[in-house]
């Protein structure tokens, strides 16, 4: 009895071993198409949901700067500021010496004066000479009297030929005063303008003294440059006091403060869904860390080498494509006790676009 289930034994436990092999054998194929099946399906759905965030490292911190300079030449008085200093808009800046300017103004001032006061005698010049005009009127009429009276009196011989002839001669001759004189009002009178109770403002002479005054005040007021906007001065110490500055140098730069923004370059492909008003996450990498919400203000027209000094020729025979990157404006929000943002620093930008894809895209 002992002998036969010895015999047995070695039947009993080869069965489930080969029914574990089955199942594994049964359960692979099936794992390895739901593995792909997974894979798929994950794939399918991330596809469907990406395409709304556009990710772009190629962004930069922008502010609006401008090399201050002035119009004028001249010694530099007075640098009131210092690198790096914070200035509002209207704070002095850079002082030249305005006394040769102050000088100009004066001299200005004197030839406006001088200017009128001759056009004023210009005006009673003319009055003056239509006196004359009526003067030698009268005169002439006295001539013709004692002309015609001679004429008279010549065939009776109550007077001389030879007094008949000087009758004759003076009234020709004071005539001919007659007419230059009106010859000579009339000229003093074009000068006038044709009116001769003109008002000296409004004439030609009176104007190119005034506006060679207004000239010479404004390039005193020059010799003070302002700030146009708040911001930071920089490369102060390269004007000095005592320098000669002369006019459209460039003295020194000033940074904003106030009008600072966000240019992001992406590829143009990336431009596809991307719209203004679009919700903007970015970050800076000087301060890691930290986010700003911004929004898309803008995007440019065209591309940024469409500026370029070199602009690309595509009508060579030996033409590569070559993906352009649209410049993007982002403002974002600046809220008390943000960190400085800097003109040039690195920024990555993430640009919520809203879109999403769907089946149709496939097709």
């Amino acid at each position: 009895m002992a002998q036969s289930t010895a015999a047995d034994a070695p039947h009993i436990a080869v069965a489930p071993t080969n029914r574990r092999r089955l199942g594994r054998r049964a359960l692979r194929p099936i794992l390895m198409l739901g593995g792909i099946l997974v894979v798929a399906v994950a794939s399918g759905y991330f596809w469907l949901t990406g395409g709304r965030y556009v990710a772009i490292d190629n962004a930069y911190v922008r502010a609006a700067k401008e090399v201050l300079a002035t119009d004028v030449t001249g010694i530099v008085q007075d640098v009131p500021v210092r690198e790096g200093q914070r200035v509002g808009k209207g704070d002095v800046l850079l002082r030249l010496d305005p006394h040769p300017f102050e000088i100009a103004v004066a001299a200005a001032k004197a030839n406006l004066g001088g200017t009128v006061s001759s056009l004023n005698a210009m005006k009673l010049e003319y009055k003056r000479m239509l006196g004359d005009v009526a003067v030698k009127e009268a005169q002439v009429e006295s001539d013709r009297a004692n002309f015609e009276r001679f004429a008279a009196l010549v065939k009776s011989g109550g007077v001389t030929r030879s007094e008949y002839d000087n009758a004759r001669y003076q009234l020709a001759a004071n005539q001919q005063s007659v007419a230059a004189l009106k010859i000579a009002a009339e000229v003093q009178l074009a000068r006038l303008g044709g009116d001769p109770e003109v008002d000296v403002r409004r004439m030609s002479d009176y104007l190119q003294a005034q506006a060679r005054l207004e000239e010479a005040q404004r390039q005193l007021d020059h010799t003070v440059i302002r700030a146009p906007f708040a911001g930071i001065v920089t490369q102060v110490d390269t004007v000095q006091p005592g320098m000669y500055l002369a006019a459209a140098t460039a003295a020194f730069g000033l940074i904003s403060t106030d009008r600072v923004w966000i240019e992001a370059n992406p590829k143009e492909t990336e431009l596809t869904y991307v719209k203004l008003g679009d919700p903007v996450h970015l970050t800076v990498d000087t301060y890691p860390g930290r986010s700003w919400k911004a929004v898309v203000e803008s995007i440019a027209p065209n591309s940024g080498s469409e500026f370029s000094i070199l602009p690309a020729q595509n009508t060579s025979g030996n033409w590569v494509k070559v993906v352009q990157r649209i410049p993007v404006r982002i403002v974002f929000e600046r809220k008390p006790g943000d960190p400085e943002l800097r003109a040039g620093m690195s920024v990555e930008v993430e640009i919520d676009t809203g879109h999403r894809r769907s089946l149709h895209d496939l097709f």
